[in-house]
């Protein structure tokens, strides 16, 4: 499966814009690629600060056919974010419900789910912030960055190819996905 892809310098939200493509065309899977967010947004309506330089996607995808709850596919999310920074960063990546990646107990990347139903289909925006190369300062939580750890910049461009490759390799899997005992993909 192919994501189609949507590249952009700055824009508001990359799950607003992918709500707005599904919604405004015939797009059925994409990823929405941004420097810059100047309204990103986080769980429970938090904002998520995003430094340029990090990476900040949106993915969406039909999800009719996947017999998935909302958790399970957070779940699920979660550990193809773990994969793909694994890639880059040999050690412990650990998951912190529903939807937060930390590294020695501090935030490293976030996930966002939305779904929209839509007379043709129900779609997943699943939006991915990933801190590569500075941390945002965030009271009483501490965070961290991929360069930090490794001292190896990584361009974002590049990540978010990386990212796409892994998506496109397992969305045509997710209806198959038996989750009860999933630890890693």
């Amino acid at each position: 499966m192919k994501l189609k892809k949507f590249n952009f310098k700055t824009i508001n939200s990359t799950n607003d814009l992918a709500i707005r493509i599904i919604k405004n065309s015939n797009t059925k899977c994409g990823i929405v690629i941004a420097e810059k967010q100047v309204k990103g947004r986080g769980q429970y309506g938090k904002k998520w600060i995003s430094h340029k330089g990090n990476l900040f996607v949106s993915i969406f995808f039909p999800i009719s056919k996947i017999k998935l709850s909302l958790n399970e596919l957070t779940k699920i999310n979660c550990l193809l974010v773990k994969k793909f920074m694994s890639k880059f960063y040999k050690g412990k990546i650990s998951i912190k419900n529903p939807n937060d990646l930390l590294v020695n107990k501090k935030k490293i990347s976030g996930v966002l789910q939305e779904v929209i139903s839509e007379p043709d289909d129900t779609y997943i925006i699943v939006g991915i912030g990933i801190n590569l190369i500075k941390s945002p300062i965030i009271q009483n939580y501490q965070t961290t960055n991929i360069f930090d750890l490794t001292n190896v910049k990584i361009d974002s461009n590049i990540a978010a190819l990386k990212l796409k490759k892994i998506y496109e390799k397992f969305i045509p899997i997710f209806p198959k996905i038996n989750v009860k005992n999933i630890t890693k993909i």
